[in-house]
């Protein structure tokens, strides 16, 4: 594992990654978004409403998975201090809050037609505005201390804390009575019908590589930005 500490290295894959990862999300989006806003059917009972539904359940997959990415990279970082691993946490952090602000926002163009309200304080609409909260709290608190080594402990410290969080989210509609509709995927399978999966799994898909994308190109940016700060620090010193 030690290996993928090298930054050459563990971009040499990125790299050659990113095309494919591209690609195949543009396809995905360009296949999928047609078939889920104008193709599948509509509900039965909520009508057109339930398009949303594309975009939605991908962005709070995403959400939840993108933490996960970040909470793990931590643990790697604080017990093998694996650089790399803390650059994907911290390049994870943005792409994540944006996944989890869409969640919350479709959610909440959703629920006031079906609700009719925009917000309640249910379960999984609450543990899912505190995984928000997290995302924030990471991206602030890693550029929050002068020493950065600080911050970036301080940081991975609190991705893995806040993990504690994830469970809650996924299983809130289960342990809780809440206003939230049911997983769609569970124990018995998926719980949609089979022309509304298909759109469904490819926005997920969608998602999944737009994230691969997105993540090599701030990791790109977040070396750099490494670089740019070590060659400052070694002028400091010379001088």
């Amino acid at each position: 594992m030690h290996k993928f500490a090298n930054p050459t290295f563990f971009m040499k894959i990125a790299n050659g990654i990113f095309p494919w990862a591209t690609g195949i999300s543009i396809l995905c989006f360009a296949v999928g978004l047609p078939l889920a806003l104008i193709i599948s059917p509509p509900d039965y009972q909520q009508g057109d409403t339930v398009r949303i539904m594309y975009v939605h359940v991908p962005a709070a997959w995403m959400g939840l998975m993108v933490y996960g990415v970040m909470a793990a990279s931590s643990a790697v970082f604080l017990i093998w201090r694996h650089t790399i691993a803390h650059l994907v946490a911290r390049a994870s952090a943005p792409i994540g809050a944006v996944f989890t602000a869409l969640c919350l926002v479709t959610g909440m163009l959703w629920g006031e037609p079906m609700w009719g309200t925009w917000w309640v304080w249910d379960a999984r609409l609450t543990s899912m505005l505190i995984l928000f909260f997290l995302y924030l709290g990471y991206i602030a608190l890693g550029d929050s201390f002068e020493d950065q080594e600080r911050g970036d402990k301080a940081a991975a410290l609190l991705a893995l804390v806040g993990s504690v969080n994830l469970p809650i989210v996924h299983f809130s509609v289960e342990w809780w009575n809440t206003l939230h509709q049911p997983a769609i995927f569970g124990l018995k399978g998926f719980s949609v019908n089979a022309a509304m999966l298909q759109p469904l799994l490819l926005m997920v898909a969608a998602f999944q590589f737009y994230y691969i994308a997105v993540l090599v190109i701030r990791l790109r940016a977040e070396l750099l930005s490494a670089k740019i700060r070590t060659a400052r620090f070694n002028l400091a010193a010379a001088e």
